[in-house]
């Protein structure tokens, strides 16, 4: 049973900055394209940030230069710091593993809810 279970939640000041982890259970973490989505209330769930077996990585236009993606794969984990964040971050934060062509290897996450508010 592969397992991704998120941490580093909680409620922030404009401004501020949070850093999120996901850390997952599966066999080969490297070969996987790990993936920070996020949902608001009332919104689609979007892609925050992705990177990929390689590292290559890419960002929604809304949180580039201010978020930054990145692997430890002798952990297990991916991580997204957060910084400058603002009230329009405000959402739950949920992990993705994937392997592209492989639509059973797609796993999530619970989430971990962020708010941003003074």
């Amino acid at each position: 049973q592969v397992q991704l279970v998120e941490s580093g939640g909680g409620l922030v000041q404009p401004g501020g900055s949070l850093r999120l982890s996901c850390a997952a259970s599966v066999s080969i973490f490297s070969i996987y394209t790990m993936g920070w989505y996020r949902q608001a209330p009332g919104n689609e769930r979007e892609l925050v940030a992705r990177i990929t077996s390689d590292g290559s990585t890419n960002y929604a236009g809304s949180v580039k230069g201010r978020f930054t993606i990145s692997r430890d794969n002798a952990k297990k984990t991916v991580y997204l710091q957060m910084n400058s964040l603002k009230p329009e971050d405000t959402a739950v934060y949920s992990c993705n593993a994937k392997i592209a062509g492989w639509p059973q290897l797609d796993y999530w996450g619970q989430g971990t809810q962020v708010s941003v508010s003074s």
